[in-house]
């Protein structure tokens, strides 16, 4: 793989893995972001609990995500671990891997367009957008969110920038996620219905970028549902907390009376 530099990897690092060998002492398995080099699990990294039958754990094929107990370069030989790997480092070395898959793919794709080869096109550009962005495929990202402007930020020739944005907004989605609640608003007032109908535009009116949204929707008043689509759980708690106290402090004002709960506590 053309992002992997460095020819082994280091004691402690998170490594993608196909098991290619399973025997009574343990696995083996070819290192994927290097060159498939050899590497053993041993029966004894293989789980904190007794493992009676290794199968239930890895099997010929399967991609795991092991962490680097041992490097000898000499030997050719890397001694790994399963049973150190959290479920949640799991999971994000496994999309980081999927993520810098997808990335030299596309970068393939403009170097072909350019008559040349994904080495050169790492080289030429590559690397300024990974330096720029931090990996190459967030720079994909910045362009299907930014556009070229975005590439250009980092230096990328005109010709580059113009191809590829091109084949970022052809091919990278950018993810969202969805976090919401009930608010729970009213006012006493005679015109109380305007001062919740103004909360709920405060609400939904909060400053917030470009690619998230605001949603609010009337259950049955005074119960309206507050659903936030942000890129990113922390910013969409963030604006999910910053738009239903903007509401509730509103309508108090107003001599009215408010209160939030999660979706999850809405039946508690």
């Amino acid at each position: 793989m053309v992002l992997k530099r460095a020819d082994w990897p280091e004691v402690g690092d998170l490594v993608v893995a196909t098991v290619t060998q399973v025997t009574s002492y343990g696995a083996y398995a070819s290192l994927n972001e290097y060159e498939e080099k050899p590497g053993l699990l041993h029966i004894s990294e293989i789980s904190a609990r007794w493992v009676r039958n290794i199968r239930e754990y890895a099997q010929e094929g399967q991609k795991v995500v092991l962490k680097v107990l041992r490097v000898d370069s000499e030997k050719g030989h890397v001694d790994l671990s399963l049973r150190r790997v959290t479920g949640r480092e799991r999971k994000e070395k496994l999309l980081k891997w999927k993520q810098d898959k997808k990335a030299e793919t596309l970068l393939k794709m403009a170097a072909e367009h350019f008559g040349t080869d994904l080495d050169e096109a790492y080289k030429t550009i590559g690397l300024k957008i990974e330096e720029f962005f931090g990996t190459l495929y967030a720079g994909f990202e910045a362009a299907t969110e930014g556009g070229e402007k975005a590439l250009a930020e980092a230096e990328i020739p005109k010709e580059w920038t113009t191809v590829l944005t091109e084949i970022a907004k052809a091919n990278v989605k950018i993810p969202k996620v969805k976090v919401s609640g009930i608010l729970k608003i009213s006012s006493f007032k005679p015109n109380g219905v305007n001062a919740v109908r103004e909360a709920l535009i405060r609400a939904k009116n909060v400053k917030k970028p470009d690619d998230a949204k605001i949603n609010i929707y009337t259950i049955g008043a005074p119960r309206y549902k507050i659903e936030i689509e942000a890129r990113d759980y922390k910013e969409g708690e963030r604006l999910l907390k910053e738009a239903t106290s903007i509401a509730i402090a509103s309508v108090e004002k107003e001599d009215g009376s408010g209160e939030f709960k999660r979706k999850n506590d809405v039946n508690k």
